[in-house]
């Protein structure tokens, strides 16, 4: 984040007036003979292949588009149907339905690859591209499980391929200002964070459906399950309300925390939490009797993150979902919106706090008569266009290479987006701890909750809960069939 953006563009400039100039002297050499597979000349766009065009998927594609240094050479989807807009787009790409099967036959052809999947396909299909060299961008959450945000991290940097997470708030100008703002000394040393989200606006708490339903003819249901366990096709479950199931989703958290929570996340240069602990929404089945329902995420949660900082006292950085928000601060009239009413951030310091919206916009001081007074220089690179050039972002820094200028100014590498999503990620791990149960005794209708009302004590490093064992069977899944890492 802190790279010099004082020549921010000027290789780029320099690059594309070099290419002119040389253009109107030879022939342009092809990349075969220049530089091997994966060598992208100076004369080619970006020879894109994306994986899930549908959805999220489909604005990728037509973020991707308005770049116009793209080239779509290979469409994935697993539903023909939600595919159809972006396949009208791309007309001439070659049209798939196992990304498997794509990625062995366009291996040659291709240079980046795009993730847009629900979250349980991110990581296996993001590894299968950089194990082939091959340049990524992923969808939030980077991934389902801890264990694979970490593979791909560490992937990321031994293929040396340009990544970046789809968290577009990351290339706005709102949490560069929050960085210059908090490195300037306004609010002081950060104390606590609050964040929250008005999310999950889809079902969650509930019990999985009992009646199976035939599934779509224009959906491959086998391999939109990929690696999740077998199970039948039930109603209502895409395009959307798989968000809410730990097979496939990643909750309200899954959703939104790499929005929210990535602003005081990189203006504190937080990394592995040393702690995590929860309390989550009831809900009831019948009169006064609370349901149980492993599979579901649920209806609101309240996750409070510790940060171990030497030299100061741990950081206490709290996320609240489900219509759950934080005290309004004083400093903030009775009139004035609190983030964006139903999102938000809050930063509080020694001095002063800060606050701001989703995807790090609006910035403001509290009381914030101050923001118009504050004369901080700007210290950090823009990208162009804020969140808006997220995508070209990416782009430019495949066309210049790993380790270019383009590459340093990334705002969503894996190298950031990796230790965020994990921290995300612990917080589920807190929740699926909270309503782990076991058997008092041999009668199974009677049952303890022994993660509740702990404090998950982790281990970054190592990956691993400390103080309590069942928790870590959440850090990695296992894989259906023959996926794998």
């Amino acid at each position: 984040m802190k790279s010099d953006g004082s020549n921010s563009g000027k290789s780029r400039r320099k690059f594309l007036k070099g290419s002119a100039l040389a253009a109107a002297g030879f022939y342009i050499v092809p990349r075969n003979v220049l530089g091997g597979p994966g060598f992208i000349a100076p004369s080619d766009k970006l020879r894109v292949a994306s994986i899930g065009v549908g959805g999220m998927g489909g604005s990728d594609v037509r973020g991707i588009t308005r770049t116009e240094k793209a080239d779509f050479i290979a469409l994935c989807d697993v539903d023909d149907t939600r595919a159809k807009a972006s396949r009208e787009l791309h007309p001439k790409a070659k049209y798939y339905k196992d990304f498997r099967e794509m990625l062995e036959k366009e291996e040659n052809n291709i240079d980046a690859v795009t993730v847009s999947t629900p979250d349980h396909m991110h990581a296996v299909a993001a590894m299968t591209a950089m194990k082939m060299g091959k340049h990524v961008y992923v969808q939030k959450p980077l991934a389902h499980d801890i264990y694979e945000a970490r593979m791909l991290t560490e992937a990321a940097k031994k293929y040396k391929v340009v990544t970046q997470m789809g968290n577009q708030g990351s290339s706005g100008d709102g949490v560069r200002q929050m960085v210059e703002w908090y490195d300037a000394g306004l609010i002081g040393d950060a104390t606590k964070v609050y964040s929250w989200t008005d999310r999950p606006v889809w079902p969650q708490g509930i019990q999985w459906p009992t009646e199976p339903v035939t599934p779509p003819a224009d959906l491959d249901w086998d391999l939109w399950l990929g690696t999740a366990p077998q199970k039948n096709y039930v109603g209502n479950l895409i395009p959307f309300n798989w968000r809410g199931w730990w097979d496939y989703g990643t909750g309200a958290l899954g959703d939104m925390a790499c929005h929210i929570m990535e602003p005081p996340f990189r203006v504190l240069g937080l990394g592995y939490p040393k702690s995590a602990e929860c309390s989550v929404g009831s809900v009831y089945v019948g009169e006064f009797k609370r349901g149980y329902f492993p599979e579901s995420c649920p209806p609101s949660s309240h996750i409070t993150l510790r940060f171990d900082r030497p030299g100061k006292e741990d950081l206490e950085f709290h996320w609240m979902d489900g219509g759950i928000q934080p005290n309004r601060p004083e400093e903030l009239a009775p009139n004035e919106q609190m983030g964006d009413g139903g999102n938000g951030v809050i930063i509080e310091g020694t001095k002063g706090k800060m606050m701001c919206s989703t995807y790090g916009k609006n910035p403001q001081l509290l009381p914030t008569s101050k923001t118009k007074d504050a004369n901080v220089p700007q210290t950090l690179y823009r990208v162009p266009g804020g969140d808006g050039g997220h995508y070209n972002n990416w782009v430019e820094a495949c066309i210049a290479g790993h380790g270019s200028e383009e590459f340093k100014n990334l705002s969503s590498p894996f190298s950031i987006a990796g230790p965020l999503t994990e921290s995300v990620l612990m917080g589920n791990l807190a929740i699926r701890s909270y309503d782990y149960r076991t058997p008092k005794s041999d009668n199974a209708s009677q049952f303890d909750y022994p993660g509740r009302g702990i404090k998950l004590v982790w281990d970054g490093p190592e990956m691993k809960v400390t103080n309590f064992e069942p928790a870590n069977q959440f850090v990695k899944r296992d894989y259906r069939g023959n996926y794998s890492l």
